[in-house]
Order: structure tokens, then C-alpha cells, then sequence
């Protein structure tokens, strides 16, 4: 098995250095052994890399990234947390399709005036439901005292 130092994983990668040795220290990678100062990787560290990206695009902090990986360093995904990271992204996606076409409606209204425009008031009160909704499900739930 051919190793790569640090300098290959990064020119391959795209990540800095430093990056990775933050990584390594995370535990999210693993050097094996050292060519003089430079780390040595296996060449595994690279599918590793592309799956902390992706990990990170999705939202996932690296202390949740971490836990994905198994102690041999390759991936043990957890289905259902990545169920309802899926499900987080949609309702995301969602959210910014009706901002983005409340702006657009905002940007091409003939009305004189928005405050005018049914539609755009009808937007601005459809946003504001679903932003108390949204902040409402981040609340944490009350529990009933004992009396």
C-alpha cells in the first residue's frame, strides 16, 4: 500500500494542511506513520475527505462527523440520523423556494405600492405563520409539574 503525506493528501484534496491536521486531531482522520515530519495517510484519507465535505454541506458539525466513522476509519453511517438530516434539508429547501418566490413577486409587482398588492400581503402573512411555526418546534417542550 502506497502511503501520501500530508502534501499529496492536500494537492489531491484541495485542503489545506492545517485542515487536516485539525482533522487528525478531531479523530476524524488518521495518519499512520511519518515520513521525517510529514504525515503519513493511507490512501483511504481521501474518500474519507470527500465524505467529511459532504458531511459538512449537509449541515453536520465534525463531532457528528466523527461519529460516522467506525475505529478502522471507514464510514458507519447511521440511517436514521441521515433520514432526518434529509428531512431537515427539504423542509429548508421549502422554506427558501417560497422566500425566493416572495421576492420575486416583490421585484415584478405592477402594484404602485406593495402594501397595495393582496398577494404580497398574503406572502408576508403566510412567512410570518411559518416563521412562528418554525420557531415554536424549536421550543423546548413544557413538561406538566406535579400538582
Amino acid at each position: 500500500m502506497k502511503l501520501l503525506d500530508i502534501g499529496e493528501v492536500a494537492a489531491k484534496s484541495g485542503i489545506k494542511p492545517s485542515a487536516l491536521r485539525y482533522y487528525e486531531e478531531a479523530g476524524l482522520i488518521s495518519a499512520v506513520s511519518r515520513h521525517g515530519l510529514r504525515r503519513q495517510f493511507p490512501p483511504e484519507v481521501l474518500l474519507q475527505l470527500k465524505l467529511i465535505a459532504m458531511g459538512k454541506s449537509a449541515g453536520f458539525s465534525l463531532d457528528e462527523i466523527a461519529c460516522m466513522f467506525g475505529r478502522n476509519g471507514m464510514p458507519d453511517l447511521p440511517r436514521d440520523v441521515l433520514h432526518e438530516k434529509a428531512d431537515e434539508i427539504d423542509r429548508q429547501i421549502r422554506e427558501l423556494t417560497a422566500l425566493r418566490d416572495t421576492l420575486r413577486h416583490v421585484a415584478d409587482c405592477p402594484a404602485p405600492s406593495h402594501m397595495e398588492c393582496p398577494t404580497f400581503r398574503r406572502l408576508v402573512d403566510v412567512a410570518g405563520k411559518r416563521g412562528r411555526k418554525h420557531r415554536d418546534a424549536k421550543k423546548p417542550k413544557m413538561r406538566p409539574g406535579p400538582g
